[in-house]
């Protein structure tokens, strides 16, 4: 797709947290606890409360760290290939799928992309808006890399070399740098993984995360600490509390309860409110059978202030009329339900945890991933259970809106 037919958005910072599932140093690293909450919270928290981030992602191919990532108030759009989240996979190609993932499916391209590693925990506030702001004042630059002053000088350092000797790991002009005084050696620098901010055209049309000119984000070396090993998370619980509230900490996750904070009901049409079937006459005319149970749900969660809306790929009219019987708003026919729904958000101002999507089909993916509360009907497809926060135990037609809507109505009269 050319640049000039890429949707217009205000959204050009976009924040990717990797978080793949498999870890053989620490299994199940991304999901260790630091403090109070696991690692990839933190990772999600320095992304949403920085000022210049518009949109934070996780890319995952683990569904339980997709749930902890939602949670903690991430999108997870989709999930990544297990071709990318092998041991040996490189970052660039994660990269690249998600902007493509992104684009294709919500014709959405950042400007500048952040990279916020979990394995980096401990970064203090402002980090992230000083990598992007230095992008942002630099337009020679591709990248703007956090960078410490590493405690051991590479120029003090060797390699195996032959017959058993050693030989130095860089190459230089210098005299025998190694017994060199410190301060007489070349400035070094260490990337701390705490952030990239990396400009989209460096990722698309470079080939690279980093491009050829990079810039430094200076951190100081008390932040940083690269979770590899066990030591390292001890490490990292130590500082954690040295440095108290100078470091970004997550919020608390959501839970159930905050479903009755819902301010928005997103619904698909054929196999939610129907039982996704259908009938046709011997003259073509379609019918399908809904629920009075959903109508009087539909009708509750209106009177408590919530509203509805209905969004159907379905072109048959017979949508439209149940939408008008129900007196929500409609909108059927729609190929590319998960852009509509980004506007209908966007245009109320809600924030993404006061958003409720119910679907069954796979379609329906691509919108659950976006909301803070995805629910599936009870009879829906395998991918979509496990794509949803809460499953019904009604089926699409048969009282699964009723159902949905009584559960945000009792949650709300507990608050």
């Amino acid at each position: 797709m050319s640049e000039s037919a890429v949707k217009t958005t205000r959204r050009s910072v976009l924040g990717i947290v990797p978080a793949r599932g498999g870890s053989k140093s620490i299994p199940r690293k991304n999901l260790r606890q630091l403090g109070d909450h696991p690692l990839l919270a933190y990772a999600i928290a320095a992304g949403l409360q920085a000022r210049l981030v518009d949109r934070v992602i996780v890319s995952t191919d683990d569904p339980e760290i997709a749930e902890v990532g939602r949670q903690y108030g991430a999108e997870v759009p989709f999930m990544r290939p297990a071709s990318l989240a092998t041991d040996s996979a490189p970052d660039f190609p994660l990269f690249l799928h998600a902007l493509e993932r992104l684009e294709a499916d919500e014709g959405y391209r950042p400007d500048i992309v952040v990279q916020l590693r979990p394995t980096s925990p401990l970064r203090p506030p402002g980090l992230v808006d000083a990598a992007v702001e230095a992008l942002l004042a630099d337009p020679t630059a591709d990248c703007a890399r956090s960078v410490t002053r590493p405690s051991q000088n590479p120029f003090k350092m060797w390699k195996d070399g032959p017959g058993g000797s050693l030989v130095p790991l860089v190459p230089t002009d210098l005299h025998e740098p190694y017994n060199m005084p410190r301060q007489a050696l070349p400035r070094v620098y260490w990337q701390t993984g705490h952030v990239d901010a990396i400009r989209t055209s460096t990722i698309l049309e470079q080939q690279s995360l980093t491009g050829r000119r990079i810039i430094p984000v200076h951190c100081d070396p008390e932040y940083c600490v690269d979770i590899d090993h066990e030591a390292d998370l001890q490490l990292a619980e130590w500082r954690l509390v040295r440095l108290g509230s100078e470091v970004v900490r997550p919020g608390a996750p959501r839970d159930r309860a905050t479903l009755g904070a819902a301010m928005l009901v997103v619904l698909d049409f054929d196999g939610v409110l129907t039982d996704d079937r259908v009938w046709i006459t011997e003259t073509g005319v379609e019918a399908v059978v809904c629920s009075r149970g959903d109508g009087m749900g539909i009708e509750r969660l209106r009177g408590a202030g919530v509203e509805v809306v209905v969004i159907s790929k379905e072109a048959n009219p017979v949508v439209r009329e149940r939408c008008r019987k129900l007196k929500v708003e409609c909108h059927h026919g729609v190929e590319r339900k998960e852009q509509l729904l980004r506007e209908l958000i966007e245009a109320r101002g809600l924030p993404l945890d006061h958003v409720v999507y119910v679907g069954n089909d796979i379609n329906d993916l691509s919108c659950m991933r976006m909301v803070g509360w995805p629910v599936a009907v009870a009879d829906a497809h395998p991918e979509v259970v496990a794509a949803a926060r809460i499953v019904l135990s009604r089926p699409g037609g048969r009282g699964a809106v009723r159902e949905i809507a009584d559960l945000i109505l009792s949650l709300r009269n507990r608050e």
